[in-house]
């Protein structure tokens, strides 16, 4: 067994369990698992026709209707945005990639104002389909006699998230008091996570995350670029296999929570520190670090300025903007490997 792993698990736990303990209402350890036992037992009850559990604990609702959602959310989130992060530095050979760069956060921007504007209880299904279109649309105009070079797919992106970014600014602001609503959505927020969303994630991660995971060496030899083909990798197949990953992952990380950066890029270069930049460890223990940063920033989000609840993305750019930096002054001096 890998050091990495029971060290990442023990956080990821302790990381849910503050999650799940702090908040608004003062609650005690007993309080939390108790909660989550009873919600346990009545899931397991519910499905296979066990004997009911006892009396309902007085902290349930809050815990197990409220909390646990939440947190849970913000695990499946933070993890799958730091398995994009790491699939896009590979995939680009640069270790300032982000899961953004293809253009699906910018998309997915203007679903939610359109949502916002026309069909409010839809704004995440629209930021998701908008999403996904927005990384068609990027990956068919970087296409070059069928193939797509990776110089081409990053200047599309980067055009496509100005345009995109533009007419998503112009629709919030032709929205005039319900402007707010677009604009809380894009700095990003779980406030109302429920199991639905839980569930939806869970899928999506579990998916993703998998493949990621089983197709460690193909991460490994891509970073070689065009020199894997003398490897005897199909660098375009696999190229479109990852990219198809990272922008699935992102899009519906972004549809549940909305934009939240500087995770997927923060979370695989602390874990290469540490671990190297070997795929088979990476992409997994980067997941397990992912979720549980942002489990932690969404904790400051809502406890930082109570009664007010600060978006989540200001809290990740807070954190992650002087990191950055830092990786920037690295590059620069040629300091920093991808």
């Amino acid at each position: 067994m890998k050091k990495w792993l029971p060290t990442l698990t023990a956080l990821s736990l302790a990381a849910v369990f503050l999650g799940l303990y702090i908040g608004s209402v003062s609650l005690t350890p007993s309080d939390v698992t108790s909660s989550v036992a009873y919600g346990v037992e009545s899931t397991l009850s519910r499905a296979f026709h066990f004997v009911k559990p006892g009396r309902t604990p007085k902290a349930f609702i809050i815990v197990w209707e409220l909390r646990l959602p939440r947190v849970l959310l913000a695990y499946l989130v933070g993890a799958s945005l730091a398995s994009a992060g790491v699939a896009s530095q590979a995939l680009f050979r640069n270790p300032l990639a982000d899961p953004y760069i293809i253009g699906v956060s910018a998309g997915a921007g203007i679903g939610a104002a359109l949502g916002a504007i026309y069909a409010p209880s839809q704004m995440g299904t629209l930021a998701l389909v908008s999403a996904l279109l927005s990384v068609f649309l990027v990956y068919a105009v970087s296409r070059v006699d069928g193939h797509v070079p990776v110089d081409t797919l990053l200047l599309a992106g980067i055009a496509y998230g100005f345009l995109a970014s533009a007419v998503t600014w112009y629709l919030v602001l032709s929205q005039g008091e319900r402007a707010h609503v677009t604009w809380m959505w894009l700095m990003g927020s779980f406030n109302g996570a429920d199991w639905r969303d839980v569930g939806e994630m869970f899928f999506v991660s579990l998916l993703g995350i998998g493949f990621l995971v089983w197709k460690w060496r193909e991460l490994n030899l891509i970073l070689f670029g065009e020199e894997s083909i003398a490897l005897g990798l199909d660098v375009h197949f696999y190229r479109k296999l990852f990219i198809g990953a990272t922008a699935l992952l992102t899009a519906f990380a972004v549809s549940t929570s909305g934009i939240i950066g500087f995770v997927g890029l923060v979370s695989p270069h602390v874990v290469r520190l540490i671990l190297g930049p070997n795929h088979r460890n990476l992409t997994p223990a980067s997941a397990l670090f992912g979720g549980s940063l942002l489990v932690l920033a969404d904790l400051i989000a809502r406890t930082a300025a109570r009664p007010t609840e600060i978006p989540v993305g200001i809290v990740t750019a807070l954190m992650g903007a002087p990191f950055f930096l830092y990786l920037l002054v690295k590059h620069k001096r040629g300091e920093l490997y991808s």
